[in-house]
């Protein structure tokens, strides 16, 4: 209400006196709207990724968000959330807080909630937090429980041995 006042008097009477108001306000509500846009960009949660089913994507697809598979995909993905429908093909390496499994995967699973629904199936090893396998679902392959299943790899289980090999070779010496 004051701007809409202060505009419209000095406007007409003094044109100089209505630019130095304007950077003014500017400056004002810059640092205002940056404060309160930080809050509201954590909240505001942008929707799904979805990979249709005529869509074939052969790399890696990383994401912080969430991704939504109807197609097929031949290459690991990476993501927040990430659903695998009934009709998707992910041959490859899923890594995802949560992962809910409609179609097939061919390939290791890992996530913090793994949910494999009636209709899953799944060809691989499972490293997960929490796991849920509904009546139905076909599952081959290992299921191995870990507090942080995302922070450790193959790969990662490999370095542990390496570095007590290496500490076993240091001791004799």
């Amino acid at each position: 209400m004051f701007s809409k006042s202060k505009i419209n008097d000095p406007a007409p009477g003094k044109p100089e006196e209505a630019k130095p108001a304007a950077p003014e306000t500017q400056t004002q509500q810059a640092p205002r709207q940056s404060s309160d846009f930080k809050p509201a960009a954590p909240k505001a949660k942008p929707p799904a990724s979805v990979l249709s089913s005529d869509l074939h994507i052969t790399g890696n697809v990383k994401t912080t968000g969430d991704i939504q598979v109807e197609g097929t995909v031949e290459g690991d993905i990476r993501a927040h959330l990430l659903t695998v429908g009934e009709s998707a093909t992910i041959k490859g390496e899923c890594i995802a807080d949560d992962v809910v499994v409609n179609g097939r995967i061919v390939g290791r699973v890992r996530g913090l909630k793994v949910r494999l629904t009636a209709t899953a199936r799944v060809e691989g090893d499972i490293i997960h937090k929490t796991i849920a396998i509904e009546s139905g679902a076909h599952f081959e392959g290992s299921v191995q429980r870990q507090d942080d299943p995302l922070s450790s790899r193959g790969k990662g289980g490999q370095q542990p041995q390496q570095a007590s090999a290496q500490k076993a070779e240091q001791q004799p010496s």
